[in-house]
């Protein structure tokens, strides 16, 4: 087997970001759909929120590519 655990790593580490995300926008669309008058302060903290779970990934592949 070839390759570095650092990889398996990052694989794993994409799970959190990816059930983050989906949890954000689930929220997102809960509250949008019992309070429409509330799109507008809903959505940018939603994508704040998805921003923020995304520069994990981001985080963790290049911790990846680094240890490599």
């Amino acid at each position: 087997m070839e390759g570095n655990i650092a990889i398996l790593g990052y694989g794993l580490s994409a799970i959190g970001p990816g059930v983050g995300v989906g949890l954000i926008f689930a929220a997102y669309i809960n509250g949008v759909a019992r309070q429409p008058e509330a799109r507008g302060l809903l959505q940018p903290i939603a994508f704040l929120g998805f921003a923020l779970a995304e520069a994990l990934a981001i985080f963790g592949l290049a911790l990846a590519f680094v240890f490599k």
